[in-house]
Parts: C-alpha cells; sequence; structure tokens
C-alpha cells in the first residue's frame, strides 16, 4: 500500500509534536498506557449496554513487552481496538482524538450516562513515542470486527495503512527504539526496572492492571544435603509476570477503607520523611470542580526548607495518571511546607498533560485546600498543643513571611495561627490567649523584640508594662516586627512595641510631672548629648525605666532589630536603614546622679561616665561596642 502523508498541516507541526511540546522523553510511556487505559475504558463502558463482549472488569489489562534483542517495546491492550477508518482518522491526523469524540458523544446525551474517566483530550500524546522510537507500528483489532489492520509510520515521513492478523481484540503498540547516543540511552527503556520505575511514577494508578515480565530470584533445594543431612539450598532468576502498578490509589478510598495509619505509610514511603506528620488531611469534593486529595503537614522541614532550591507543591493527578510532580499553584506560599496529591478529572490541562492552564478550576481548589489546611492547624493547636508547637517550631517562620508578603493579603488566615513566647506565662500564647486574659485597664497589645526571647523579657524599656502587670509577648525573630506593623491590632487592641513606642501608661498629671523633670534636668541631658555625639539622635528622660539607668530606645518606623535585620542583607544601603536612635536616663538612679554630680565637679570624668552609660544601653539593646577594647579602656579609667 502507497505510503500516505500526514493529515496535519505539514512534517514541521509533527516535529514540533515530537521534540517541543513535551519537555521529558520518558512521558512517552505514560501518554502509552494512558491511551491503552481509554481504549479499555470505552469496551468496559460498551459491556454495561451489550452483553456480546463477553468481559468483566476483571478481564482487562495493560502488557508491556520489552524485546533487548530486536530492541522494541510493545504496549498491548484488550480495550474497544480500532478499524481501519479509525487508524486513518486518530494516528493520521494530528491532535485529532478518538478519547475526546468519545466524551463529546457522552456528555451530548448520544451514549448512556455512565461512571466513565477517560483521560485522553489532544490527540498527541501518541506522538511523543517518536521522541524515543525510529519506528512505531500499531496492530489493531476493533471490537465486532474479524479484520485486523497495521498503522506503520517512521515519523515525519508519513505512514502505511495495511490489513493483517490479530488473535484478539485489542491494540499492541510497537515501538522500535533509536540506536543509544553519547548523550542519550534509548536501551533502558528496555530494562524491566526503568519500565517498573515510569509506570510507579507516572501511572500507578491507572485503573487497569498493567504487567510486564520481572525477574526475580528466589531460594530452591538443590537436592542435596551438606555433612549434617541439612538440604543444601541454592538462588535462581526467574521471569515472572507481575501487576506492577497499585491501580486503586490510596486517596480514592474511603476511611473504612484506608485508615490513618495507612495514610501515615503512604507518606513516610512517598515523601521519605522518617517522622509522622503532624495531620492528615482528606478531601472528597464534588461540585464546580471535583477533585480527592490527601495532604499531609509535616512534623519537621526539610533541611533545604529555606532555601531557594526547595521546590513546593503538591502531586497533581489527573484519573490517576500524574501530571505533575510538584503542582506549585494549588497552595499559597505560606502554606508550602504541605506534602501530598490531589487527583481531579475537571482540570485544564495544556497539550502535552505536563502543566496546568491556569483557570477558575485551578483557583477554586486552591482556595479550598487553603481553607482546608487552616482549619486542620487550627484544630490541632487546640487539641494537641505540643505537636502543634512541634510543628510552628519548624515552620512558624514560614506563616509569619506569609502575613508580611503580599502587602498583608493573608493576614486574616494567618493571625490566630501564630504564637509567641509570653513573659509572665513563659510559654508560646496565641494573640486570642494574650487577648482573652488582658486587664480591661489595658488598652494595648505590648510586644518587645530582641535575639532571644530571654533577653526581649528582660530589656530595660519592658519595666513600667511588667510593674503595671501586664504581659509583654516576646519576638526573637527578624520578621515579628514586620509582622506587628502589618496586623497593626487584633480584636480592636492595637500592637505597641515597648522599644520605639508610646506605651500610654501615664496619665495627665505624670506627664506634665515629667515635662517638669525634663527642663529641670535639661542642663544634665544637653550635657550628655554634647558628649555622645551623633551616636544617638536625642538624649531624654525616661519615663519607662525603673530599676535601670539608661537605655536605648529608637524613634520612626525603624527599629533596633530592623535596623540589625537590613544590616544583614548583601549589598543594602545600611545608611538608609538605619534606626533614630534615642538615649534615656532614669533621673532617679544613682548611676545617673552621680553623673549629674559630675558634671560640675568633674566634667571630664563626667565625660567619660557618660559614653559608659551609652555603651552599656547598646550593650542592654544587643548592640556590640564598635570597639570593644575602648569600652574596656574607658570602663577603666573611672576606678
Amino acid at each position: 500500500m502507497a505510503k500516505k502523508q500526514f493529515k496535519a498541516e505539514s512534517r514541521r507541526l509533527l516535529d514540533m509534536m515530537i521534540n517541543s511540546i513535551y519537555t521529558h522523553q520518558e512521558i512517552f510511556l505514560r501518554e502509552l498506557i494512558s491511551n491503552a487505559s481509554d481504549a479499555i475504558d470505552k469496551l468496559c463502558f460498551l459491556s454495561l449496554t451489550d452483553d456480546r463482549v463477553g468481559m468483566t472488569r476483571e478481564d482487562f489489562f495493560i502488557r508491556l513487552r520489552a524485546d533487548e534483542e530486536n530492541r522494541t517495546l510493545t504496549v498491548s491492550d484488550n480495550g474497544i481496538g480500532m478499524t481501519a477508518e479509525e487508524l486513518e482518522k486518530n494516528l493520521g491526523v494530528i491532535a485529532k482524538s478518538g478519547t475526546r469524540a468519545f466524551r463529546s458523544e457522552q456528555d451530548a446525551g448520544e451514549l448512556e450516562k455512565a461512571d466513565l474517566d477517560v483521560i485522553g483530550q489532544f490527540g498527541v500524546g501518541f506522538y511523543s513515542a517518536f521522541m524515543v522510537a525510529s519506528e512505531v507500528v500499531v496492530i489493531s483489532r476493533a471490537y465486532g470486527s474479524e479484520d485486523a489492520n497495521r498503522w506503520e509510520s517512521r515519523g515525519t515521513d508519513g505512514y502505511t495503512v495495511t490489513p493483517c492478523r490479530k488473535e484478539t481484540v485489542g491494540t499492541d503498540v510497537i515501538l522500535t527504539l533509536k540506536p543509544d547516543t553519547e548523550e542519550e540511552r534509548y536501551s533502558d527503556y528496555l530494562a524491566s526496572w526503568k519500565l517498573k520505575e515510569l509506570v510507579k511514577k507516572y501511572s500507578d494508578y491507572v485503573r487497569w492492571p498493567i504487567r510486564m515480565d520481572v525477574e526475580t530470584t528466589r531460594k530452591i533445594d538443590t537436592g542435596e544435603t551438606d555433612e549434617n543431612g541439612v538440604p543444601k539450598m541454592d538462588w535462581e532468576t526467574v521471569t515472572e509476570e507481575q501487576t506492577v502498578n497499585s491501580m486503586i490509589p490510596l486517596w480514592q478510598r474511603s476511611r473504612r477503607e484506608a485508615t490513618d495509619e495507612e495514610c501515615i505509610a503512604f507518606y513516610r514511603e512517598s515523601f521519605h520523611d522518617s517522622e509522622d506528620p503532624v495531620a492528615v488531611i482528606r478531601v472528597n469534593a464534588e461540585g464546580a470542580v471535583s477533585y480527592r486529595c490527601l495532604l499531609f503537614i509535616p512534623a519537621r522541614a526539610p533541611y533545604d526548607f529555606y532555601t531557594r532550591e526547595y521546590q513546593p507543591g503538591l502531586r497533581l493527578y489527573s484519573n490517576g495518571v500524574m501530571i505533575m510532580d510538584k503542582c506549585p499553584d494549588l497552595l499559597p506560599d505560606c502554606f508550602r511546607f504541605v506534602r501530598g496529591v490531589v487527583d481531579s478529572p475537571d482540570l485544564s490541562l495544556n497539550i502535552s498533560r505536563e502543566m496546568l492552564q491556569h483557570d477558575r478550576q485551578l483557583k477554586l481548589i486552591a482556595n479550598n485546600l487553603e481553607k482546608k489546611i487552616k482549619a486542620e492547624l487550627a484544630k490541632v493547636m487546640e487539641n494537641d498543643r505540643e505537636k502543634y508547637e512541634k510543628f510552628f517550631a519548624a515552620f512558624g517562620t514560614q506563616l509569619k513571611y506569609g502575613v508580611v508578603a503580599d502587602y498583608g493579603m493573608r493576614r486574616e488566615l494567618l493571625t490566630d495561627l501564630l504564637v509567641y513566647w509570653s513573659a509572665d506565662r513563659e510559654k508560646l500564647i496565641s494573640l486570642k490567649e494574650y487577648a482573652a486574659v488582658m486587664p480591661e485597664s489595658q488598652q494595648y497589645i505590648y510586644y518587645a523584640a530582641a535575639d532571644s526571647v530571654q533577653r526581649a523579657a528582660r530589656l530595660p524599656q519592658t519595666e513600667q508594662v511588667r510593674a503595671r502587670g501586664y504581659d509583654i509577648l516576646c519576638f526573637d525573630q527578624d520578621v515579628d516586627e514586620f509582622v506587628a506593623e502589618i496586623l497593626g491590632t487584633y480584636e480592636g487592641k492595637q500592637l505597641r512595641n515597648v522599644v520605639s513606642q508610646d506605651l500610654g501608661l501615664e496619665s495627665d498629671e505624670e506627664k506634665a510631672e515629667a515635662e517638669k523633670a525634663a527642663e529641670a534636668n535639661r542642663a544634665l541631658l544637653d550635657f550628655v548629648k554634647d558628649k555622645v555625639g551623633d551616636r544617638v539622635h536625642s538624649v531624654r528622660l525616661s519615663n519607662k525605666l525603673k530599676n535601670h539607668a539608661v537605655c536605648l530606645s529608637s524613634e520612626g518606623e525603624i527599629t533596633l532589630e530592623m535596623e540589625k535585620y537590613f544590616h544583614t542583607i548583601p549589598g543594602a544601603d545600611t545608611g538608609a536603614m538605619k534606626a533614630v536612635r534615642v538615649l534615656e536616663l532614669n533621673a532617679e538612679h544613682p548611676a545617673v546622679r552621680k553623673l549629674d554630680r559630675a558634671r560640675t565637679e568633674d566634667p571630664e570624668r563626667a565625660a567619660a561616665m557618660a559614653m559608659v552609660l551609652l555603651y552599656q544601653a547598646e550593650l542592654a539593646a544587643g548592640l556590640l561596642p564598635e570597639d570593644p577594647a575602648a569600652y574596656g579602656d574607658l570602663v577603666c579609667s573611672l576606678f
């Protein structure tokens, strides 16, 4: 029979199908298995209304056969098969999908409705075989026909269709693999281990059994005995046909069919974690978009989680066929630690089925999963606090950055998941728990920031708040103050920084007294400012200090802790990102009174005392002296 040319626009289109659409050549096996599954689906569907089919669900299968000697790989099915006309229509016209037409007929009511989820849509998956094959032969016998036909092609040079014989209904796709090159080892696709690996990766949950010959080693009795009469054993390698796919995914089973223990075992094996997850989330959604998912919240962060190399995302399946190993679009970045799988027949995939089109269905799933994850974390926080705190130690930073990201777009989602160290209760508490026990007289939620919660709790500026019996949240991460800025308020209570903001604890009378004291000590304040110079913006009397002599505060939007953070960023403009420093003195403290007396009696000594107090304030704020040796000499000069 004369060779025919493909009916799509040109050889160039076929060349694009083979070389440009798919990013991984191993995808070819997924595509051929998916086509075989669709063919079986159609015949199984037909058997519901046609008794002549004479087959039950248990009779259907897909078989892989590798012939290393002839370099051929065969993918066979006992599905509905194709006539010569259908071979011409489905394989001779690129992007002509028989499955899509079949689905359209079903949707249009031309076929009786049934539980049928076929996979194919575009009609290009078959041509991925040419990525690894120099020649493709398709031998097919359609259901209801005694005749079979052979479709054969070497790619862009066209194809032939000729009659042939086939004993059974179904289709064989025979690939003759390309010769190996320095860059590509096509012969790997003839190895049973490689085929099993690809089936497990992409087609493990295809609903029909995928069978292939697999070499196994077993112990045999040699028929001999040793000197003690013990039978001698040996090992032999045999080839046995095995089903190499799981067929029914765990997430498609009900809670009665798959326990949490089985789900956890699946998680540890699939995602290579030695620890049980904090929570298991199952979703079976129907409606505008149907999908099932099985999600896991890990207990610990992978070693590379907070690096650019970490790749977040959920495994995405469509009818049991893996589309993407990590689909980041199904999770907001704040929940990038979640692992698991999503399986939906309703997603709009691109032509290669390797990527998603960004459509309404995808957004619906992502929005729903976001709410499910939030609800599960809140449940763990309430019911198993120890487990939640372990989770928060691993991923709390991610939640905090989630609050700050996108100008606080997700602050309402995440706020109640945050926990901070309580200076009074000496344990982690949420903002809700803090607000629940606030005295009626307390107007604000107070926090202090340092490089550790212990240091934050002991900052000199906390004295005034603690003296009133008010609790303080201790911040110990760079991002914490940015979170407070984004949140602004919680349940109508403003968050206030004890170091840089007015604490609102003085009456009008107390403020008036403070102004009088500042004016009375103006000479002292001016003297100290003159001696410390530009190292601080201003010097003033403190209304926060009780037992400490001095502290270093800040004014404006950039705090001392923010300054420290900005200075760790490579290339940052450290001059612009600098806190406006304020040196606060406790006029009632003995050290400050001695300084005031020395100001008139021994100005040189007083200047040294002023510098020592500045150094002390910097140390209390977690700032190291620029010249530690000079600081030590200065202290010694006062003895």
